[in-house]
């Protein structure tokens, strides 16, 4: 696959059929995600792979009821059964249907990723400019195979509970989950909002003459609303 289609057609993946994720495609997946950059090339990005070892299965168990918890909270919060989404075709309904399923079974991904820090000075605000790109060559690298993953927050939730059951020091911040597994359904291409409205030269909100989207290109109503 060419580099700018699957930068292209890198969709968040949250459905997974039951086909496990070989060790073969795991080792090309967590070897590109080492490939990545970071600060002062320190590599102090870690992952910690659960698939169904006996400490994966009490981090998975902990794992998913923070994914039902969060999702109780946001989808309350947000208000996803209001509005367009008492629609059942909207693309807020949609989504809410696509979030259910998936924090239902965030325990049953094929695979869970933990990508962490281990930390060498204090903890800041910047660490996470060391273990996001990794993360984000994990993502493509599993796209290149025909696999797909999703990048959460959910560990924040029981990060104590899991440094205790994964026996990870300290001194090691927990800084994404990423499910990963066969898609149930298909990538395809990612709805973004237009170049002219993320793009700027020169100063704040102006867009350049040359920020046009490539024909065909499909784009989303989500986000914050825009600026008049």
């Amino acid at each position: 696959m060419d580099l700018l289609e699957g930068l292209a057609t890198t969709r968040t993946i949250r459905r997974y059929t039951d086909e496990p994720v070989t060790d073969e495609q795991l080792t090309t997946i967590l070897w590109s995600a080492t490939r990545a950059p970071s600060g002062s090339n320190r590599q102090p990005f870690r992952f910690i792979v659960l698939r169904d070892g006996p400490r994966a299965a009490v981090a998975r168990l902990l794992l998913g009821d923070a994914a039902r918890r969060m999702w109780a909270g946001k989808s309350a919060s947000d208000g996803y059964t209001s509005g367009s989404g008492a629609e059942p075709d909207s693309p807020k309904a949609r989504m809410a249907r696509t979030m259910a399923h998936y924090t239902e079974h965030f325990a049953d991904a094929p695979v869970i990723a933990l990508a962490a820090l281990s930390r060498y000075r204090d903890a800041n605000p910047f660490e996470g400019s060391s273990v996001y790109p990794a993360c984000q060559n994990l993502l493509l690298a599993a796209r290149a195979l025909g696999l797909g993953a999703a990048l959460t927050q959910i560990q924040m939730l029981v990060a104590d509970e899991l440094h205790e059951a994964l026996a990870v020091p300290d001194t090691v911040a927990l800084h994404a989950t990423i499910t990963i597994g066969h898609p149930a359904g298909h990538h395809g291409p990612v709805r973004r909002r237009p170049m002219s409205e993320l793009v700027f030269e020169d100063g704040w909100g102006v867009a350049p003459a040359w920020a046009v989207d490539p024909p065909g290109t499909e784009f989303t109503q989500a986000g914050p609303p825009r600026q008049k």
